[in-house]
């Protein structure tokens, strides 16, 4: 096999093009699909088995803690996005190449449903139906809507600027970035986890949905969390305009 030219230097039989395209494309993805598991995996199994004592600060500790573990592990490789939002966000200010936005989408998507699926098959039957599989149950009437939709907004905003200047923006990027990621999603969730269930990631409601079969106002944790995610790109870029960021995926 003849040698194939990859960038600046050659490889005999293309393998050096084929890792890079590999490890460009295939396994930040890979990585997204296994942290969005792993997180949705402790939220979920945080909520069906959260004693009645403890009110949200079960939830609240397990998913900022396992949030912020996981993206110190796997963050290098992809960014350590593990929520739609926040890619949506990484993208809008570019530090997220907007090809690589749906396939890391789709990941997620399917990472949330994996660790659902793995938190009701380690859960005992009764508490996982009566948690409704961990999905969003909190929002039970029209009136509560608005107030959710808000909260959601709200929350999400503070996750997604965690994210994107602690780890993306090159000027304000922190090795406490994990850390604070983490932080935030606890805040959120001890804050406002009666309204609206704090859920600020589409993955997280989508995955329990999916195996719980639950769907009511589950259309508010695609909505408030996706505007929230626009509006946070749309602030960076008008606060720090085109300034340099880290770009976070692999080879870009």
């Amino acid at each position: 096999m003849s040698d194939i030219q990859c960038g600046n230097g050659k490889s005999s039989g293309g393998v050096k093009c084929r890792m890079s395209w590999y490890e460009r494309f295939v396994q930040p993805c890979l990585v997204e699909l296994l942290g969005s598991a792993l997180f949705i995996f402790i939220g979920c199994l945080s909520v069906i088995e959260n004693g009645p004592d403890t009110g949200v600060l079960q939830p609240a500790l397990a998913h900022g803690l396992a949030l912020g573990l996981i993206i110190a592990i796997l963050g290098n490789i992809s960014g350590g996005h593990f929520n739609p939002a926040v890619s949506l966000a990484a993208t809008v200010i570019g530090g997220l190449k907007v090809m690589m936005l749906l396939p890391y989408w789709i990941s997620q998507l399917c990472g949330g449903m994996i660790g659902a699926a793995l938190a009701k098959a380690v859960s005992i039957e009764d508490k996982f139906w009566n948690a409704s599989g961990a999905a969003f149950v909190t929002v039970q009437e029209h009136g509560h809507v608005a107030k959710a939709l808000g909260a959601e907004i709200i929350f999400t905003t503070l996750l997604a600027l965690a994210v994107c200047m602690g780890a993306i923006n090159e000027k304000t990027q922190s090795p406490l970035a994990p850390f604070s990621i983490g932080f935030s999603v606890t805040v959120d969730i001890l804050a406002g986890g009666a309204i609206s269930g704090a859920c600020m990631n589409p993955a997280r409601a989508f995955g329990p949905a999916v195996v719980a079969g639950y769907w009511n106002f589950h259309w508010i944790y695609w909505l408030g969390t996706l505007l929230a995610g626009l509006l946070v790109g749309l602030i960076i870029r008008l606060l720090i305009g085109d300034g340099k960021t880290r770009l976070t995926l692999k080879g870009r």
